[in-house]
């Protein structure tokens, strides 16, 4: 269907996904240790994958972080992992969400590439609420093949994604 549509010479051309990276910025984590254990355990439930702690890479005085403090974490997904965590997003978590009208169409990059933010992690059914000890919200980029938004977009409403209409 993308080949007729934008004139492809090869089935190699078409776009595809690369990978989905799932980021939680802590910044409680400088005074409660207690939060980077609980993003990472919500994080490792959500996409079955064991987070990597990130780091500050410069020290900042304003905020009383050094290089080196533990501000994060993220996941990489790639393979059948991140096929079946985009059919979760799509399919489950994000009709859970509420007041949702749609994904807003305008958040790419310029190199198809998309990113979102998740205001909470309860919307994925895999999480208990009674041992959530914080609602934490997190961004999902979603990497792809494809050169310009025009083609991502299509691709990505091909796969299920539920864009607003503008």
């Amino acid at each position: 269907m993308l080949v007729e549509e934008f004139g492809y010479d090869t089935p190699m051309q078409v776009p595809r996904l690369s990978k989905i990276v799932v980021n939680v910025g802590l910044g409680e984590a400088l005074t409660n240790a207690r939060a980077l254990d609980g993003a990472s355990n919500d994080v490792s439930i959500i996409t079955g994958q064991r987070p990597v702690i990130t780091r500050a890479r410069k020290s900042i005085a304003n905020f009383k972080l050094r290089e080196g403090n533990p501000i994060g974490v993220k996941v990489t997904l790639r393979g059948q992992r991140m096929f079946d965590f985009f059919e979760r997003l799509v399919s489950v978590a994000l009709p859970r969400t509420r007041d949702f009208y749609g994904l807003s169409p305008n958040a790419f990059d310029g190199h198809g590439n998309y990113t979102l933010g998740i205001r909470e992690q309860l919307i994925f059914p895999e999480i208990d609420y009674d041992k959530v000890d914080q609602v934490r919200g997190f961004e999902l980029s979603i990497v792809t093949t494809a050169t310009t938004d025009e083609e991502a977009r299509r691709m990505l409403t091909l796969m299920g994604m539920p864009f607003a209409r503008v």
